[in-house]
């Protein structure tokens, strides 16, 4: 995976929680096509709140209606790549709207745990 800076494109698919591709989630289907395209990183958020087509509101405040939150699967990466990527997406059905936005990457890196060196890390004095 490449090092992304500077302007890039990032890449929202709504989706219902409790819509399921084959035998697991769809939001997981979209981040493992993700992953499975070298894309440069995809993240999936939980809405607390929300309300699609349906016009029904869910919310996770009431537990009868905290069934099918929002999710929102967030992917970033350079605009020529996300482009390529989205007939990956079309062959899914139950999808809510997919949304492209212009973005600046400004930073991109490693985090400690993900076994990358943190901010600072291998510096030593003398060196």
């Amino acid at each position: 995976m490449s090092r992304l800076r500077g302007t890039a494109l990032r890449l929202t698919v709504l989706v219902g929680e409790s819509r399921m591709h084959r035998s697991r989630p769809l939001y997981t289907e979209v981040v493992h096509r993700a992953h499975a395209a070298g894309l440069a990183g995809a993240s999936v958020f939980r809405g607390i709140e929300g309300f699609g087509a349906s016009s029904v509101i869910h919310t996770a405040r009431l537990l009868s209606l905290g069934e099918d939150l929002p999710v929102a699967v967030v992917v970033v990466d350079t605009a020529e790549r996300i482009r390529a990527f989205l007939p990956r997406l079309e062959e899914l059905s139950g999808l809510g709207p997919v949304l492209l936005e212009e973005c600046e990457v400004v930073r991109f890196g490693l985090a400690e745990a993900d076994g990358g060196p943190a901010e600072g890390a291998g510096r030593e004095e003398g060196r």
